[in-house]
């Protein structure tokens, strides 16, 4: 049985570390990038069946970079996760197809 892929897109490397750890222990192959740029690239070239994907990231934040997998027919589901989330921007990424949004911090 094939284990599912995850990428974790977060610009804070501690987050990106605690994620990645817990969910390599829950038996999951992980990978990650600290930006929406680096998320886009990852995904064009290869496939991950969840990619968790902070709203706030320097460049191209989580919420355009949603818009732009969802242009690219990206079939990964998305979480979204945030620091600083409110009902807008969880209602925003919910009708722009997330699977669901997680406020930071994550209960792991």
């Amino acid at each position: 049985m094939n284990k599912a892929s995850v990428l974790i897109v977060d610009d804070e490397p501690g987050v990106r570390s605690a994620l990645s750890g817990v969910l390599r222990d829950e038996g999951y192959d992980v990978d990650s990038v600290d930006s929406g740029e680096q998320c886009l690239d990852r995904l064009v070239r290869d496939v991950f069946d969840v990619v968790v994907l902070d709203v706030w990231l320097p460049g191209i934040d989580g919420l355009a970079t949603l818009g732009r997998l969802r242009q690219m027919k990206i079939d990964s589901q998305v979480v979204m996760i945030s620091g600083h989330g409110n009902i807008e921007s969880a209602v925003k990424a919910i009708k722009m197809g997330a699977f669901d949004f997680v406020e930071k911090p994550l209960s792991l």
